[in-house]
């Protein structure tokens, strides 16, 4: 795909410290590449500590005015930012598909996601209410003010870009706290581009600070955060194992945490389900991005009654998928990640079949589109013990298993470390309610596939982290609670 956009100044290549646009103290770029072909599309600073304390200098300093700037000022700084966004949504939708490899229909939709969550953010900073206690006692007025946190480190993953970095910014900006970032080394050019929208929509000089920093580097830059007692909460979305190092390592300050961490999410299809609803539903969650989503369904499990009919029309539904690079206009399902995510693709369905998995479509690489292709691929006959069942695949590969009634099911659906999403379809009203109840997991889809938004609590229980990204509660975590005991009153 081409990179000739409307606004060529949105391919940037250089951090942005306290308003300054500037590479890498010691001078390292590293590259970004076309995962579709492996071709070079920018290379961008890697930073040292020395770049990620910069970033920390500037936002200490730009905390204090911007966190006294009146709320309604702010969410005014974040609608011209929502505009700008949408203003560009073609060009940044280009850069989501160049350095990541989605689909352009798909770029185009990340953006609009994105923007969504600036505009709820911007209409929610002018509702950070505090309250008024009644008093005990006679002669005084208690209050309880809710407060910027400070200095917020955000850390996001490569598969949504846009999305992942808009959703932690806007409610950070909108609560009057100041950001350092680190995009993924993967696809940084995206969030790059965000933050000049950012710049010029009015956001202060030291209110959003960028730094890029490769695979190797990214320790070093984190390590930085961590230490500092200055960045007083930290908001990752990404692998269970870093997050668990995060929250060990930030211990020593006791900062803030927001972790939205791996899954393992099963998707119940019952007797009594609409199978064409399921299979819609189906297709929805689990192949957008080509499987590379935190919510995809990674354990299909269908009753007996209606598991070879259900196989049936999923695999003529997947079987049809186009796949190619973003540049093709017909392009369902893109190039994966990079060569390692297809290799832990290729390993999982290589074990499932070992195991006596049946491939019903798919199960091969498709190397001759380029080394990061995988076919969408349905299988049947998936048990508890293939590698697919308690590992997530992030890719295109829709492993079935069999069930006979609800409580195994729920049992097998609940037999996981993690607890992000669950989905279900029943016809069932009691079953819905009891299902939906009984399920480990932050996020429930009952008889829909496509879950996120703006306006809801986005996060996972049990090892799927803790905090909420979106919605009202999505606010609350970039805020303090103050207790103000006003006397002498009477």
């Amino acid at each position: 795909m081409s990179l000739d956009l409307t606004r060529r100044d949105l391919i940037l290549a250089d951090h942005l410290i306290d308003g300054r646009w500037c590479g890498a103290a010691a001078g390292a770029r590293f590259a970004v590449t076309d995962p579709a072909d492996g071709s070079l599309v920018s290379e961008v600073p890697d930073a040292s500590a020395e770049d990620a304390r910069a970033a920390v200098d500037a936002a200490q300093r730009a905390l204090p005015a911007w966190r006294a700037k009146p709320a309604r000022e702010r969410a005014q700084v974040l609608k011209r930012w929502h505009a700008a966004i949408l203003a560009h949504q073609e060009d940044l939708g280009r850069l989501i598909s160049r350095e990541q490899g989605k689909p352009l229909a798909e770029g185009r939709g990340e953006i609009a996601y994105a923007a969504s969550y600036v505009e709820w953010f911007a209409e929610q900073a002018v509702r950070a209410n505090g309250e008024v206690i009644p008093a005990p006692v006679g002669g005084r007025r208690l209050l309880a003010l809710r407060e910027p946190v400070g200095v917020v480190a955000v850390i996001t993953p490569w598969n949504f870009p846009a999305a992942m970095i808009a959703r932690k910014i806007a409610p950070a900006l909108a609560a009057g706290c100041t950001v350092v970032g680190k995009p993924a080394e993967d696809t940084p050019l995206t969030s790059l581009a965000l933050a000049r929208l950012a710049q010029e929509a009015g956001v202060p000089d030291g209110v959003l600070n960028l730094v890029t920093a490769s695979r190797a580097q990214a320790a070093a830059v984190v390590d930085v955060w961590l230490a500092d007692a200055r960045v007083r909460k930290i908001s990752f979305t990404g692998s269970t194992p870093v997050g668990k190092h995060l929250a060990r390592a930030s211990a020593d300050t006791l900062k803030r945490l927001s972790l939205e961490l791996g899954g393992n999410a099963p998707f119940l299809v019952f007797d009594d389900a609409d199978l064409d609803a399921a299979v819609q539903g189906l297709m929805a969650s689990k192949f957008r991005n080509g499987g590379q989503t935190c919510v995809c369904p990674n354990r299909i499990y269908v009753q007996d009654g209606v598991h070879d009919a259900f196989v049936d029309k999923l695999a003529g539904r997947v079987a049809a998928l186009k796949v190619g690079p973003a540049s093709a206009a017909d392009s369902q399902i893109g190039p994966m990640i990079n060569a390692r995510a297809v290799d832990k693709i290729a390993r999982h369905v290589e074990d499932a079949v070992a195991q006596g998995a049946r491939v019903v479509t798919g199960g091969r690489r498709l190397e001759a589109l380029g080394p990061n292709y995988y076919a969408p691929t349905v299988l049947a006959g998936a048990t508890p013990r293939m590698q697919l069942s308690c590992e997530e695949t992030f890719g295109p590969v829709a492993p079935v298993f069999r069930f006979r009634d609800e409580a195994e099911v729920l049992a097998l659906a609940n037999d996981t470390p993690f607890g992000l999403a669950a989905y279900f379809y029943t016809r069932d009203i009691a079953r819905a309610h009891r299902v939906a109840s009984a399920l480990e997991s932050g996020i429930v889809g009952v008889n829909e596939g496509a879950i996120s938004t703006d306006v809801a609590p986005f996060g996972g229980v049990k090892e799927s982290g803790y905090g909420r990204e979106g919605s009202v509660h999505g606010l609350d975590d970039y805020l303090q609670i103050k207790y103000v005991c006003e006397g002498g009153l009477g």
